[in-house]
């Protein structure tokens, strides 16, 4: 499976503890307990899909408790470091991590990659979206593109990586669909989703380049405006969203999200976790979580996982390298 797509004026890329105690519906949980360890701060994409995934399995009686831990810090390498160099006492943590584990490795954030891991499934995948302020003059993506070929400099876009990262990328990816120059793009990279919305909304940056399932709620409840979303068709999730498509834009992008474990994890340890995730996919639950979110589902467990994170690693190193970012 593959979620990278290569057109002709934009590339793609295919990007404090809480615990939670439920009814289980099923009768024997496949895991006692799930520690979820997540890179980034609060309310980004990594947190949702681990408290989305946390949620799903404890409901469905998959898990009997799921707990979580966000560990910012060096683009997302203090929490893979941590992994690794905890190994033996980190075997009941998922870390989940997606796209840019791929692209800060490749352009040396940290000197890890997926393969110090255990790699344990593919599981969702995430559209992207260009978003502003509610009460932002800049209706839709011409909008955006206009402000921009006109005053590049006062025309910030905020993301929830570091430069060079996916968020960046993918708001480079549209600009120069637009015909804008996407070197001249002034980026400033915040700590996860959280963050970047409050950065949006305080008025640092004009637009903020995010999942979109890290949008939806905000758009729902006034506060934002998604002027366009990197899926081919509109999602259900939130069907007032346009796509770049419909607004001639030709950019499509879908970010994988998935769970790693530490090295050397037991290959029963790995098959739970493995058996539960693929039961999950079947339960009400889950669906509840991934359509509030509008998630797509992939599954790519052990080696398919591997292979897919390898052929991205090559043609993402390549297209990078294309737009100067390596």
């Amino acid at each position: 499976m593959t979620f990278l797509k290569m057109t002709r004026r934009s590339f793609l890329a295919a990007v404090a503890v809480s615990f939670s105690f439920t009814t289980p519906s099923i009768a024997e949980p496949v895991l006692d307990s799930v520690h979820f360890l997540i890179p980034g701060g609060a309310g980004g994409g990594w947190d949702g899909t681990a408290r989305g995934t946390g949620e799903a399995l404890t409901k469905a009686g998959l898990a009997g408790t799921a707990s979580y831990e966000n560990m910012s810090g060096g683009g997302g390498g203090k929490a893979i470091a941590y992994l690794i160099e905890n190994a033996d006492s980190n075997h009941g943590t998922l870390m989940v991590n997606s796209t840019p584990i791929v692209i800060r490795s490749l352009t040396g954030v940290f000197p890890q990659s997926f393969r110090d891991l255990t790699l344990v499934a593919g599981t969702i995948g995430d559209y992207a979206a260009l978003v502003v302020s509610a009460k932002s003059d800049i209706k839709d993506l011409k909008g955006l593109v206009d402000a921009f070929n006109a005053d590049p400099a006062g025309t910030a876009i905020g993301g929830g990586s570091v430069p060079g990262g996916m968020d960046h990328l993918v708001a480079a990816m549209v600009f120069q669909a637009a015909g804008a120059d996407p070197v001249a793009m002034k980026y400033i990279p915040y700590d996860g989703g959280g963050q970047t919305m409050a950065g949006l909304l305080s008025g640092e940056v004009q637009a903020v380049s995010t999942g979109f399932s890290e949008a939806v709620e905000l758009a729902k409840a006034g506060e934002v405006r998604i002027i366009g979303v990197t899926s081919p068709e509109r999602v259900d999730a939130y069907a007032d969203a346009p796509t770049m498509i419909e607004q001639g834009n030709d950019t499509t992008f879908v970010n994988w999200r998935g769970f790693f474990a530490a090295p050397g994890l037991p290959a029963d340890k790995l098959a739970a976790y493995q058996d539960a995730i693929a039961k999950m996919y079947g339960t009400p639950e889950w669906e509840d979580v991934r359509a509030r979110n509008g998630w797509v589902n992939i599954h790519n467990p052990g080696d398919d996982f591997r292979a897919f994170l390898e052929g991205q690693e090559k043609t993402m190193g390549d297209l990078m390298k294309k737009l100067g970012f390596l």
